[in-house]
C-alpha cells in the first residue's frame, strides 16, 4: 500500500513496508505542477499493464513496480484493487502512478483539493 501527502507544494509517495521492495522504489515525490488529477478506479487491476521493467506481478497477489505500456511508463503498487486510485501526471518520468491507499475517496480528495 502507498502513503500519500502533500508536502511543500508536492505530492509525497510513500511505499509501506514490503511494497517498497516489490516496486523497486521507497519513494516519489512529484510537483503538483504535474499532476493533473486523480480518481478512484478499481477496475484499473484488470486492464493490460504493459512490460514489467523493474517490477513485480503475481495474477491477484501484487502488481507493483515500473510499467511500459503504449510509450507511456506507469508505477504500480497495487494488492486490493477495491482501493486502487490513478494520478495522472504531465512532464514527468511516470504518466501515470496506480497506487493502492488506505481510503481512495479521501486520497482523490487530498489530490484535488491540493490542485486548486
Amino acid at each position: 500500500m502507498a502513503l500519500i501527502r502533500i508536502a511543500d507544494d508536492n505530492l509525497v509517495v510513500v511505499m509501506e513496508g514490503l511494497d517498497k521492495l516489490w516496486a523497486f522504489k521507497s519513494r516519489l515525490t512529484i510537483p503538483l505542477a504535474n499532476v493533473r488529477g486523480a480518481t478512484v478506479d478499481p477496475g484499473i487491476a484488470t486492464d493490460f499493464k504493459g512490460i514489467r521493467a523493474p517490477g513485480s506481478h503475481l495474477p491477484g497477489v501484487i502488481i507493483a513496480g515500473t510499467f511500459h505500456h503504449d510509450g507511456d511508463k506507469v508505477f504500480w503498487d497495487v494488492k486490493d484493487a477495491s482501493k486502487a486510485i490513478v494520478v495522472e501526471l504531465a512532464d514527468e518520468e511516470y504518466t501515470r502512478l496506480v497506487l493502492q491507499v488506505d481510503d481512495p475517496r479521501a486520497a482523490v480528495a487530498l489530490v484535488e483539493t491540493a490542485l486548486v
